[in-house]
């Protein structure tokens, strides 16, 4: 017999015809989020006029290296269908997670704001874009 996960992801979504809000309950693990990739990639694909996705961190526990993956995955394929991402209610251990990975950038804040700091402009988030053999200095 299977036990299962004590903290498995659950998906509360809410649609409007422009608007969408997915509350998450649970973890985004290796376990759990794929998902919330499946659910965003149905909405992008049913929805064309889409145009905000918000996704609702209040009820989350953790998010490991997987549910980072899936959230930067999501980041990119709700930009190419021209959908603004908004990550809500995000607790202290996910602003930590994207500012220890660099990964703040690409949700629209910047390590700054995301430690308390007074910048937040999306011109200071470009400036502290990671560098590297991929990216232009």
């Amino acid at each position: 017999m299977t036990t299962p996960h004590p903290d498995h992801l659950r998906l509360i979504t809410v649609a409007t015809e422009n608007d969408v809000r997915i509350e998450l309950v649970g973890d985004l693990d290796f376990d759990n989020a794929d998902l919330l990739l499946s659910e965003v990639t149905d909405l992008l694909d049913s929805r064309p006029r889409l145009r905000e996705l918000h996704l609702g961190f209040g009820g989350v526990g953790l998010v490991d290296s997987m549910g980072l993956s899936i959230l930067l995955m999501i980041g990119r394929r709700t930009a190419e269908a021209q959908v603004r991402l908004h990550l809500d209610d995000r607790p202290a251990a996910l602003d930590r997670l994207l500012v220890r990975t660099g990964t703040s950038v690409y949700f629209g804040t910047s390590p700054a704001a995301d430690t308390g700091g007074t910048s937040g402009s999306p011109e200071d988030a470009a400036t502290v874009r990671p560098t590297g053999p991929d990216h232009a200095a």
